[in-house]
């Protein structure tokens, strides 16, 4: 069975969100681990997105 076409679409936006936010702690707020925290969760809701992908 074949995903739908947005499965990939989420995991490359869940990737790219992560990213910036794990850059966005860096170069904006040096003393939060918010963005750190919130851009892995979005990172592992890419992996787990693409364990979905057919």
């Amino acid at each position: 069975m074949e995903s739908p076409p947005w499965v990939p679409v989420l995991m490359l936006t869940l990737f790219v969100v992560g990213g910036l936010a794990i850059m966005s702690r860096y170069l904006i707020w040096d003393s939060s681990n918010i963005p750190m925290l919130i851009g892995l969760a979005c990172i592992l809701g890419g992996l787990y997105t693409a364990t979905k992908w057919r």
